[in-house]
């Protein structure tokens, strides 16, 4: 099959996800000796206008893994974007805890968008919520791995004489799809973390920089301690704020985020390929 262009398509809030996708891309690219564009759908801005591939483009797709799906806020457009007869490669980063559903959910959506799903894979990244939980992944394992996952995709696609007769990659999760992952507290009892959003401290300079980088626009530009917007819990503004001013201190955030990373900060989960 011939490729004429490498893509590296993500939504990365911490940049976990860009890393794997893009050391996958970039080896592909080499591979094929094809030029690597990159599509970076993290801002707001990005998403106004849902991108069309083409038949010749390699897509390397990823997103993060929220409750063990793709996030809800984010689903709508991902089905948007338009395949029209491009190679995808699936890709879902989650904190350590289990991708449950998200893989199979992503491979059904760009399926369902026009794209022929040739491989998946699913890489444990630090957690969006934690600086202990699967801390400094993907690391250089990890990122070895996917430098061989993404040899594996080459050799694949190489072989491939037609589209007609290829299925969508098997990869694991339930089809179709389950509900989201609750989190609940020890009586077993659900907790509802999502009307929960960002504090400020005084220390904020109203540099603006978290509202210029919230992947949902949702903090106030002119006032930073304002955040009339949804909220997906995505850590960005707290892990880009030069002074340290963002934060959550949300009860229930505060103990869901302890149990995560008391219960699954270990085992080591190593990626989940599939070709």
């Amino acid at each position: 099959m011939t490729t004429k262009t490498v893509w590296a398509a993500y939504f990365s809030a911490t940049n976990t996800t860009k890393k794997v996708v893009t050391q996958i891309a970039r080896r592909l690219s080499q591979q094929t000796a094809c030029p690597m564009e990159i599509y970076d759908f993290t801002h707001p801005q990005a998403r106004k206008t849902p991108k069309a591939f083409a038949p010749g483009d390699l897509v390397v797709f990823g997103t993060p893994v929220y409750a063990g799906r793709v996030p809800n806020l984010l689903i709508r457009f991902v089905a948007a974007v338009q395949g029209n007869g491009a190679l995808a490669v699936p890709v879902v980063c989650y904190g350590n805890r289990n991708y449950d559903d998200a893989l199979m959910e992503l491979r059904n959506t760009l399926e369902a968008g026009g794209f022929h799903t040739v491989a998946g894979g699913a890489f444990s990244c630090q957690h969006a919520f934690s600086l202990t939980q699967a801390a400094g992944r993907p690391d250089r394992s990890d990122l070895t791995i996917a430098l061989g996952f993404a040899d594996q995709i080459f050799h694949k696609v190489e072989a491939l004489t037609s589209l007609e007769s290829l299925s969508p990659v098997a990869v694991k999760g339930n089809n179709p799809v389950g509900p989201y992952y609750t989190p609940r507290d020890r009586h077993g009892n659900p907790i509802n973390i999502l009307p929960v959003k960002p504090k400020t401290t005084d220390a904020c300079t109203q540099c603006g920089l978290c509202a210029r980088e919230c992947p949902l626009g949702a903090i106030d530009p002119e006032d930073a301690h304002l955040v009339p917007g949804k909220c997906m819990k995505c850590n960005r503004c707290v892990r880009l704020c030069p002074k340290q001013a963002k934060y959550f201190d949300d009860p229930n955030y505060l103990y869901h985020k302890t149990e995560l990373e008391d219960l699954y900060s270990w085992p080591r989960k190593e990626p989940e390929l599939f070709l």
